[in-house]
This record gives C-alpha cells, structure tokens and sequence, in this order.
C-alpha cells in the first residue's frame, strides 16, 4: 500500500507541474521556490498580456478548444505552468487556461481591486493624493517594499497600498 501511496503522490506532483524534493532530511520546496521546466523562471510569477486578445486555451496546442479570449491589453495575469511555448495562465478572477507565450510580456502591471483607490505622493496614509484610481484600471508596477507600491497609471506615478493590488505578492520586494 505504501508504494501505491508514493506511485500516486509522484504522478500528481508531475501532474500538478512540480517533483517532489528528495528526501534529504529538510521540507519539501515551496511554491516560491518552485522553477519553471521551459524557462527556469519561478512559478508562479505575474506577467502581462502583451496582445490586445489572447485565445485562452484548455490544453497547451493549437488543437485545444478555445475555452475564452482575454481582450484587455497589459492586463495582469499569473503563470502557473509551463509546456513548450504555452503558459497556463490565470486572471484576478481565477480564470484561466493556456497561451502562447508570444502574447506574453515580462512588463508588470496590476489591477486595482478597490472603488475609489486614492494614489499617493508618498507611501504613507496621510500622504497628499495625486490621483483616485477606480477598480478594474490596469496600471505599470514601478517598485514595491514591504506594504506599498509605486504605480503609473494615467500619467499619474504614486503609491497604493500592496493589499488592493492583484499582480504582486504580498510578500514581494520591488526596487
């Protein structure tokens, strides 16, 4: 019964997109640490969506069915997985599937996730506002510490707080 385990828990972890570590006596890698097969960049990580309409695939071949289209330009999006040159991608909504990589840039954006997001001169609260950003408005990551991060949007650069921004991990430094 014990190798059935371990046959199980290898299969799901290749299915997954992960090995297990060896058993070296220390835990096992964290998500964090986990790299991509293709690229040997870390999953998962945030890109944007460079095409103004990416066809979002349920397998990582042109002969997948298109499940959706993401229409939005430099919309941010989270890769999980590699295959070839497809990425299985998701939105801020959960939703995903696969895209070719082509329509994928390295530039990092972040969607506001808060109505009337007010955008600062400094990252502190009683900071002057520069702008109110509305939900949904995409805007360029410019640096982040440890709570607050340095956005452009609109011609506007200031500082939002880290929490109400889908793009950037919580635990993320940004210089």
């Amino acid at each position: 019964m014990t190798i059935l385990r371990q046959v199980l828990a290898c299969v799901f972890a290749i299915w997954a997109g992960c090995v297990p570590a060896q058993d070296t006596g220390r835990a096992a890698a964290t998500p964090a640490e986990a790299r991509g097969p293709v690229t040997n960049l870390p999953l998962p990580r945030f890109v944007s969506l460079k095409a103004s309409e990416a066809n979002v695939r349920r397998g990582p071949s042109l002969s997948h069915r298109i499940d959706w289209v993401f229409k939005r330009r430099d919309m941010p999006l989270q890769v999980t997985a590699e295959y070839g040159h497809w990425r299985r991608v998701t939105d801020h909504e959960g939703m995903g599937g696969w895209v070719h990589y082509a329509l994928l840039s390295g530039n990092r954006t972040v969607m506001v996730q808060r109505d009337r997001l007010a955008l600062l001169a400094r990252p502190v609260e009683a900071a002057p506002q520069i702008a109110i950003l509305e939900r949904g408005v995409i805007a360029e990551l410019d640096e982040c510490g440890r709570d607050w991060c340095r956005l452009i949007a609109g011609g506007h650069r200031g500082w939002a707080p880290k929490p109400v921004l889908w793009g950037v991990f919580p635990h993320e430094i940004r210089e």
